[in-house]
């Protein structure tokens, strides 16, 4: 059994939108909406629980989906979103998602559950496409990593849900990712392939280019 934990619990201060950008209109619907009906399509997926700023609002939205199991509150920190998502999970894989990634597929979310499943733990990613420079605090370049080792990741990203769990729970600090916080208990996590249109939308331009995006897809 697999769960999917989708976050979508934060303030989205970096949008100005002056709510969290969850509930903001895209393509016709909501980005949460959006964010969701792919792992409502996926028959990998068993459940799904929602972590939310506001329970009945997220509740009344994703009525029609079936899958939704719990929608629960999230935390003032994304750790502790994460695992209050977590503890309401009940499958033995956990596809944790980022709500705020709305153009997610089908296709990705089986891709990186398959490479969990044999490797115990992955994540989607995309190469990166620019050169990188690691900077001192001055903001002077101190060197230049290899760019064909250098990805920007992406969610999902699958694990074994009691593993995640006490990782979170055992965790000191602040992590971007739960990626992070395995990797900081030394677990080792396969990259998938992703999509560079699976973007994280975080400013107002991130609406813009989500919306060309769904066009695009539309007329296929």
């Amino acid at each position: 059994m697999i769960s999917a934990v989708i976050v979508a619990a934060g303030k989205g201060e970096r949008m100005g939108a002056g709510m969290n950008k969850a509930y903001l209109a895209l393509g016709g619907k909501t980005v949460i909406e959006l964010a969701v009906a792919p792992f409502e399509e996926c028959d990998k997926i068993d459940e799904i629980i929602i972590v939310t700023d506001d329970v009945q609002k997220c509740r009344r939205l994703l009525d029609r989906f079936s899958k939704v199991k719990a929608v629960v509150l999230g935390g003032k920190k994304r750790n502790e979103s994460v695992k209050n998502g977590l503890y309401a999970a009940t499958g033995d894989f956990c596809a944790i998602h980022d709500g705020a990634r709305a153009l997610i597929t089908k296709k990705e979310i089986e891709s990186v559950i398959d490479a969990a499943e044999k490797f115990g733990a992955a994540a989607l990613g995309v190469k990166c496409k620019d050169t990188v420079k690691v900077a001192d605090k001055d903001g002077f370049i101190e060197e230049t990593p290899n760019r064909e080792f250098l990805y920007q990741i992406q969610t999902p990203q699958v694990f074994k849900t009691a593993e995640i769990l006490k990782m979170h729970e055992e965790a000191e600090g602040d992590f971007t990712d739960d990626c992070a916080v395995a990797e900081n208990f030394g677990k080792r996590i396969k990259i998938v392939a992703g999509s560079y249109e699976n973007i994280k939308i975080t400013t107002p331009e991130d609406l813009d280019i989500a919306e060309t995006i769904l066009k695009k897809r539309s007329k296929k």
